[in-house]
This record gives structure tokens, C-alpha cells and sequence, in this order.
């Protein structure tokens, strides 16, 4: 029998998840007078290299040269002057964002309008129907307004709550000519429970794919399908979130806080000797925190209490070592790394070390980027574009396709873990 969630007490509400369509290289377009649609462009990091990072690309580059996110300069051809290679202006389309966030505000107030991430947002229409009609009539009147002022195309997801918009914008809205999708909570079993792959659903990786097919669940409708103590049994918190997604269903409200999703993530290791070289352990440490660091992305959430601890040798004749600290909230490998080294440097003692757990917690939902005044916001929004990029790479091809030079010295582990899930081969 199918099983389909009671969505009598569940938050109903009117969402809207907007995507500014390639907005790097949709930005770079328009500058130059040409169509976004059209062009054949690329938004490239370090473009005097042959490895140089294709930070965006053109919706016709993604067509008809299969270039994306990730792509290196050495996959793209060489078709002058039908390919423009632009380097990135973050200052640029920072400017432009802030002027999409001003059309967004005519139809919304800012406490149901949060950023998701530079090129997306999220909004609360609930109220704003009285005003400018039903919740596709504003999402058509967004798009056009972006497109008037800025020569700027979106896609529109239309839910129930965040989660359903979401959804609605990745997996339909970006394949319909109107670029617009709705999905309800009447729909889910025409809709979400037909998401193919299982990777195509917001929040589950590869990782995460290959626990549930351990488990005999090979799609979301499988998902659905089992009971929420099993999978929260065998994953944890998640487990149970996912079951709740699986059914479209999503508690967040856009203008109140989000509560912690999960007390913390980490990661340990049991060493295979012992380390007496203390600048190995530290190479340790970086791989570890890198991998957690990778799941907070994936997640979307932040952390602000970092945890480290180290078990000496059995041949020790002391234990270890064990201390947290507060930090600002980030998820930025680049920001949690020096903190974890930090508290590594300050506490180790010389000892030979045979065990390291790294643990993130004060876990919360990233709704904005954190931009400190003490810091160039170019190059804050520039790291995050980068290390989303690698993230998508060590997704696809695995965490081994980038990693520290390093990580190849004698003691590093993270080559060899990479080819591990779960602890065993794969």
C-alpha cells in the first residue's frame, strides 16, 4: 500500500525559490551587449593556465560544448572569437545582486526574503498575493521586472514551504520554457517521488546515495516508504529528515530563526601506527577538517564551536589531548582549517599520536553569507564560488581529483581514504 504523509497540520504557505540563470556568465554578457542565452562564454579563475577553474558558463557553452561549473580551461576549445573567456568581477556582480535584492523587496517584505546564495533567494509570497495576485502571477512579474531592468533571466520554483520551491526550481522550473514549476503537496507522488537519480533531491550526495542503497533504497519513493524510526535508526537525525523530505514536507518558515538541524559533524580516525612527526598529524588534521567542512556545504549550514582531540600511543603515559573553541560561523574550509592547526599547535605535546577526531558543532542553518567588515568581500564571495567548485569536483569524481600536494606526503591518509565509503572499499 502506498504510503503518503497526513498534510493536514504541516506549514502551507506560498514560496518562491528564484534562480538568476548563470549569473556570472549572464552578468559578464550583458556587459558586453550580448544575450545570455545566446553567447558562448566562460567565467574563468586563472585562465593563464592550462588547469584554470571555469567558474560559470553560458547556458549555450553547458549545450553545446558540455562546459560547467568545474570544467577546466584545458576542456574548453578553442573557437576564437565565438568563445569569451571573462575573468571573474566579483565586485561586479556583488553590485548586480544588490540590485535583484531591491526588485525582490517590492513584492516582499526583508523578513521573508532571505539570500540563499549569491545567484539564489528565497521568498515568502504568503502575504504580498493581496497585493500583486497569486503566487505564479509574482514570480512572472519578478522575472519580468529582472529582465527589463537588468537583461537578466530567472527560473521560479513554487511551493508549500522552502524545501517543495526548491525542488520545484532544480528539478522542473530550469527545463520549462516559461521557467516556472509548481509543486504541492498534492503533487508529491507525481513529483518528488519520481526525482531521478536519488542525487537529483536537494540535501543527498553520492555518499549519502550509497547508504541508502545498502539499505535497498534505490529512489525517493522507495525512501518514502520506509518507516522514519528505521532510517533514523540507521542514519541518525538525518535519517529522519529525509524521510520527512521524501514527502515534501518542511517546518522552516522564512521569517523565523532556523534551530540547529544536527548537534554537530565529525569525523575521527584510528590511525594505522603510530605518528611521531607532528607535521604529519597536522596534514592529518587539514584532510579531516576539509571532508567535515565539505558536508557543512552540502548541508548548507554553519558552524561556530569547533572541537579537536588526539589519543596518544598505547605507549603513552598520557592519554592525549581534548579542547574546543568558539568561532565566528562559517563553513569555509579556508576559515576552519587555521582554527583547527591552531588548537593542534597550542595542545600537542610531542607524543606519538595514534587517534584524531575533528568535530563541528553550534550547527545552524546558513540563511545569508557571512561578510566580515575586516575582510575584502570580493575575495570572500570568490573562496566560497571556489570551494563550492570543488566540492562539485570531489563529488563527481571523488575527493582524491583535488587535493593538497601535501596530502601525497608519507603519513598522509586522505589518498587512501578516498577510495574508502563508509569505512570499506568501495
Amino acid at each position: 500500500m502506498v504510503q503518503v504523509e497526513n498534510y493536514t497540520h504541516v506549514p502551507s504557505r506560498d514560496i518562491l525559490c528564484v534562480d538568476v540563470k548563470s549569473f556570472f556568465a549572464s552578468v559578464e554578457c550583458v556587459k558586453r551587449g550580448l544575450d545570455p542565452l545566446q553567447a558562448f562564454l566562460v567565467v574563468m579563475s586563472n585562465a593563464d593556465r592550462a588547469g584554470g577553474l571555469v567558474l560559470a558558463a553560458s547556458p549555450q557553452m553547458k549545450k553545446v560544448f558540455r562546459i560547467k561549473t568545474g570544467s577546466r580551461k584545458f576542456e574548453v576549445p578553442e573557437d576564437d572569437p565565438r568563445i569569451i573567456i571573462a575573468p571573474p568581477r566579483m565586485q561586479l556582480y556583488l553590485k548586480v545582486n544588490e540590485l535583484i535584492q531591491k526588485i525582490f523587496l517590492r513584492y516582499v517584505s526583508r523578513e521573508d526574503f532571505h539570500v540563499y546564495s549569491i545567484d539564489e533567494a528565497f521568498l515568502d509570497v504568503t502575504h504580498s498575493k493581496k497585493l500583486f495576485g497569486s503566487a505564479e502571477t509574482i514570480a512572472k512579474k519578478i522575472q519580468a521586472d529582472i529582465l527589463n531592468e537588468l537583461r537578466l533571466y530567472v527560473t521560479v520554483g513554487v511551493g508549500d514551504n522552502p524545501l517543495l520551491a526548491k525542488l520545484a526550481l532544480d528539478n522542473a522550473a530550469k527545463h520549462q520554457t516559461s521557467g516556472i514549476a509548481e509543486w504541492r503537496y498534492a503533487d508529491v507522488p507525481d513529483t518528488v517521488w519520481k526525482i531521478r537519480p536519488v542525487t537529483d533531491f536537494w540535501g543527498i550526495g553520492k555518499r549519502t546515495a550509497f547508504q541508502l542503497e545498502r539499505m535497498g533504497i534505490y529512489s525517493i519513493y522507495g525512501l518514502s516508504q520506509m518507516p522514519p524510526s528505521y532510517l533514523k535508526k540507521r542514519l541518525g537525525v538525518i535519517g529522519e529528515q529525509l524521510y520527512y523530505h521524501s514527502h515534501g514536507i518542511d517546518y522552516s518558515r522564512l521569517s523565523e530563526k532556523y534551530k540547529p538541524l544536527e548537534k554537530s559533524y565529525s569525523k575521527s580516525q584510528i590511525l594505522e601506527k603510530d605518528y611521531h612527526d607532528p607535521n604529519q598529524i597536522a596534514i592529518i588534521i587539514q584532510e579531516m577538517v576539509e571532508e567535515v567542512a565539505m558536508r557543512l556545504r552540502n548541508h548548507h549550514v554553519d558552524t561556530s564551536v569547533i572541537h579537536l582531540s588526539a589519543g596518544y600511543s598505547r605507549y603513552s603515559t598520557r592519554n592525549g589531548f581534548s579542547h574546543q573553541k568558539k568561532i565566528m560561523a562559517t563553513d569555509s574550509s579556508k576559515e576552519l582549517v587555521p582554527y583547527f592547526l591552531e588548537m593542534f599547535w597550542k595542545y600537542q605535546e610531542n607524543d606519538a599520536v595514534r587517534s584524531v577526531a575533528v568535530s563541528c558543532g553550534g550547527i545552524k542553518r546558513k540563511t545569508s553569507m557571512q561578510l566580515s567588515v575586516f575582510e575584502d568581500y570580493t575575495k570572500t564571495l570568490q573562496q566560497e564560488q571556489l570551494e563550492r567548485t570543488i566540492d562539485k569536483i570531489r563529488d563527481r569524481y571523488g575527493f582524491k581529483a583535488l587535493m593538497h600536494a601535501n596530502s601525497l606526503v608519507a603519513g598522509a591518509t586522505g589518498l587512501k581514504r578516498s577510495d574508502l565509503v563508509g569505512g570499506h572499499k568501495g
